[in-house]
């Protein structure tokens, strides 16, 4: 009897206690109180290592910070930009996503610009591998996850290759992306004088209890002058070679222009954050020639910074005529969810590509789960099938945003992420154009036929839904 209420009074705590950590954020209160009914001896020291808030401000101290807002302001002012008043390029504000962007303390909007959208792999490596094999100065690249195989072994090789004619190296990784990647891989690397960092490695995420906080940015800056961000990883599959999944089609971008400068700024704040190491050299900024015409914004996010969160609902509220979405992971958080509602019940064409085959089953099922509520409001939703669509994009009117980050509350709020919006112009054209010969390659899920599946295929989705805040 005394061993009952122990652990009766041990659970009311528990509870008690994911209530009071967790008061601001209920979708995640309640996905944790299901846990600990489900499995009481587990459940809490499950939340003690994933439930942790990130603080930024454990791994740099004031001074730190006010290093890198003075590199910020600096590039600003180069970029004719001032970010303490808030004004940036002249992007015609006439709603509240021009608005939140022009005011926020965020990355300003550069214009001059020029843009390469790759819709797959194959070319976006091929131009990778020249743009790297051709730099002179310095070459960083930062990846959620590098494979050892054959096209991971071209990215190794030709990087041992720079090294060792004198051009600076910098690459980080991140350690649960990374962690099949064999320690021989690495140290080849390193042998060679290639400077490797990882982003939160898995035993010191578990002490740190930061394992919930992954760096799912993709990132190439070649001399400062070449930028690459998208959703393309380097390994095999990203190339179609992955026999189970097949054509991988994804987006990913090649940026010439002020643009690279914050791409740059965004690694450099990452390799601060990691290795403790300030890169302050002028070199790395150097002065941008006028390449293009195209008007873009890099922003950046995380779990310090909701940025990507607040400017898709800004785009989704702000939407007029259409909102066309292609994500690998769907699982929006609350207001998204009612903001992608509000705009199909208007007179918003509301469209969302999803894949047809999944790569994780469980947010698959999770965002099948939002399917059936958001069909009867009016969004139409279209399975993939050509391949494993793998591509992040939102396009609200004439904007467009891109980059790394999934349609899911992970990506949202827990996850470094790296992205862009796009005003109106060819890139926004050609995406389109992109989203519309994706459309021909998929099905239209139809909602009688969505609501004819087992109920046993219902109770995964809903059991998934359940989980979703801690995807």
């Amino acid at each position: 009897m005394v061993w009952i209420l122990a652990a009766l009074i041990v659970f009311i705590l528990q509870i008690a206690a994911v209530v009071i950590f967790e008061f601001s954020r209920p979708y995640k209160a309640v996905t944790w109180m299901v846990i600990l009914f489900l499995c009481p001896p587990l459940g809490f020291l499950l939340y003690f290592f994933v439930g942790k808030e990130y603080a930024c401000e454990s791994f740099m101290n004031r001074e730190d910070r006010m290093l890198l807002e003075q590199i910020k302001e600096r590039l600003s002012a180069r970029c004719g930009c001032d970010t303490k008043q808030g004004r940036g390029l002249d992007v015609k504000p006439k709603d509240r996503v021009q608005a939140l962007l022009q005011n926020a303390a965020a990355i300003p909007a550069t214009a001059g610009n020029e843009t390469t959208v790759y819709a797959e792999g194959t070319q976006a490596f091929e131009d990778m591998l020249q743009d790297i094999a051709m730099a002179r100065r310095h070459i960083h690249i930062e990846s959620y996850i590098i494979r050892d195989d054959q096209l991971g072994t071209r990215f190794q090789q030709l990087l041992i290759r720079k090294a060792q004619e004198g051009v600076k190296v910098r690459l980080l990784y991140d350690g649960i992306g990374c962690h099949r990647l064999r320690k021989s891989y690495i140290n080849r690397l390193q042998n060679a004088g290639v400077e490797i960092r990882c982003f939160f490695p898995l035993l010191l995420s578990l002490a740190n209890r930061h394992i919930n906080f992954r760096n799912h940015r993709k990132i190439i800056v070649v001399d400062g002058k070449i930028g690459y961000f998208g959703g393309l990883n380097i390994g095999d599959e990203y190339v179609g070679k992955d026999s189970k999944i097949g054509y991988w089609r994804d987006t990913h971008f090649r940026i010439e222009g002020e643009a690279v400068l914050w791409i740059q700024y965004t690694f450099l704040a990452d390799w601060f954050l990691v290795k403790g190491e300030l890169l302050t050299d002028p070199d790395y900024y150097p002065v941008q020639d006028k390449k293009g015409n195209d008007r873009m914004q890099i922003v950046k996010s995380g779990p310090d910074e909701t940025s990507m969160l607040e400017l898709i609902f800004s785009c989704i509220v702000s939407a007029k005529k259409r909102i066309y979405i292609a994500t690998p992971y769907f699982v929006p958080d609350p207001g998204i969810l009612f903001a992608l509602k509000t705009a199909a019940a208007g007179t918003v064409d509301v469209r969302i590509i999803l894949p047809a085959v999944p790569d994780h089953r469980i947010v698959y099922w999770a965002s099948l789960s939002y399917v059936k509520e958001l069909l009867h409001s009016g969004v139409r939703f279209y399975f993939y099938e050509k391949g494993f669509i793998h591509a992040k994009v939102v396009i609200a009117d004439d904007l467009a945003c891109s980059g790394s980050a999934n349609m899911d509350i992970r990506s949202f709020c827990s996850q470094f992420e790296l992205g862009a919006v796009f005003f109106d112009g060819k890139v926004v054209d050609r995406l389109v154009c992109d989203f519309v010969r994706d459309l021909s390659a998929s099905r239209e899920i139809l909602l009688p036929q969505f609501e004819s599946r087992s109920k046993f295929q219902r109770c995964k989705e809903a059991f998934a839904r359940l989980l979703s805040p801690l995807f």
